[in-house]
């Protein structure tokens, strides 16, 4: 496997470490095409992208593609903000993006106390206390619905790490993903996805990217822990469509096309 794009990266509008630009050089480097900068939604309570800085992402997403000759993307990992699906990109954000990614974080804002009280509170005991071993039904059956409701209501282009300190029914949101054109990212930071997981949402028919969530621009483009799951697994790659010179066909830039 040759890796065409990473749609998944951070910059120091969130927590990363390296500019735009140091990752659209390290992206050229490595033979990739395109590149996502996606930093933290707004809500995100310590890493969070300013909305006063957007215009200068957006200018430094542009300036980077014009010197590097990569072409960069506009992104946002937002943050599910509860189990209505409420995201951090709403309808008034929409001409300041080219890609939209949608994940589970913590320390966030949540929609609702609710919200809080389930999202927040539930998987952090599940993961901190119990350690993720069989979660209750109730809380993956909470986890499950506020993906789905996510991809549902928003037209999000990626899912981020599926599942990962968010115990859910991975192939149930994977239906819903192929279903309304949203891909599944294997992220090659984070083990998300036990190998059954794997297999079961492959089953589905959805597609999918490899993403290195980098965090610095030396790993921009790594994808070696997902590429050793997939070795392990036996997975087929033919559904994903950041690879071997194929590029990716987003939700998110069709329907701002026909809004």
């Amino acid at each position: 496997m040759i890796l065409t794009a990473d749609y998944h990266t951070h910059t120091p509008y969130s927590h990363g470490k390296n500019t735009v630009e140091e990752n659209a050089a390290a992206a050229k480097e490595k033979g990739l095409r395109q590149i996502g900068i996606t930093d933290h939604g707004f809500s995100h309570i310590f890493f969070g992208l300013k909305r006063k800085k957007v215009p200068s992402l957006i200018a430094d997403c542009r300036a980077a593609e014009e010197k590097t000759g990569v072409k960069v993307l506009v992104g946002m990992e937002a943050n599910i903000r509860g189990i209505g699906g409420l995201t951090d990109i709403t309808p008034e954000d929409y001409d300041n993006f080219d890609l939209f990614i949608a994940g589970k974080h913590v320390m966030i804002s949540y929609a609702s106390f609710r919200d809080f009280r389930r999202y927040f509170l539930g998987n952090l005991i599940e993961n901190k206390l119990k350690k993720g071993k069989n979660p209750p039904a109730k809380l993956v059956e909470y986890n499950t619905k506020a993906y789905i409701a996510t991809i549902k209501n928003n037209p999000v282009d990626i899912i981020s790490h599926l599942g990962y300190l968010c115990p859910c029914n991975a192939a149930e949101v994977a239906k819903c993903a192929r279903d309304y054109g949203t891909y599944i990212e294997l992220n090659s930071k984070k083990s998300h996805l036990s190998d059954e997981e794997l297999l079961k949402v492959y089953d589905t028919g959805v597609r999918f990217v490899l993403d290195s969530d980098a965090h610095s621009a030396s790993r921009v483009g790594d994808f070696a822990l997902v590429a050793e799951q997939i070795r392990r697994v036996g997975l087929p790659t033919d559904r994903i469509d950041n690879i071997d010179g194929r590029l990716p066909s987003f939700r998110f830039a069709e329907f701002k096309k026909h809004r």
